[in-house]
């Protein structure tokens, strides 16, 4: 049996390419836990079309309340309230959130409210967001309804200003 994803995955060895096929097409049949496992494989597959599948992003809900920072690989939903600063791949701020901290991230969609400075290579604005602090950003999206208070800077790499902005903010109180 032959699949798109073994003709478009090179250096697949026949063995690993059936394997992968005959446990993904196996998981529905069974339980709960290998449905589980089932959905983390396919985040790591390719679709058939050759785009890979996105994997669900983390959530953190509503009635969540968290003092500290935030560091992943992956993507995080906000829903709740932070304060501490947070780095993501993808940051989603939800509606009814709010976070007291510095955002860093490769893509970065507000709907609800900052306070603090954000840094990502895209970052967008809607209309429901509140954003009080800093931005720094490659491109950026305001929404018409927007609410923003700082300042807006364009760098090529906004992720990589960490060491270079705290030390303009240490040569200040000397």
């Amino acid at each position: 049996m032959f699949s798109k994803s073994k003709i478009n995955e090179s250096g697949d060895s026949p063995e690993t390419g059936d394997t992968a096929a005959s446990s993904s097409t196996a998981a529905p049949s069974t339980g709960s836990s290998s449905s589980s496992s089932a959905s983390t494989g396919s985040s790591t597959t390719s679709k058939p079309g050759g785009s890979k599948v996105k994997a669900t992003p983390s959530t953190l809900s509503a009635d969540l309340h968290i003092k500290g920072n935030i560091k992943t690989t992956g993507d995080i939903l906000v829903e709740g309230q932070i304060e501490g600063d947070i780095r993501a791949h993808l940051l989603t701020v939800g509606e009814g959130a709010t976070v007291k901290g510095e955002l860093v991230a490769d893509d970065v969609v507000v709907h609800g409210r900052i306070v603090g400075r954000l840094r990502g290579l895209k970052v967008r604005l809607t209309a429901t967001a509140r954003v009080e602090g800093d931005i720094i950003h490659k491109t950026i999206a305001i929404e018409s309804g927007a609410h923003f208070e700082g300042s807006v800077q364009r760098q090529d790499d906004p992720l990589s200003q960490t060491g270079a902005t705290k030390s303009k903010v240490t040569d200040v109180t000397t």
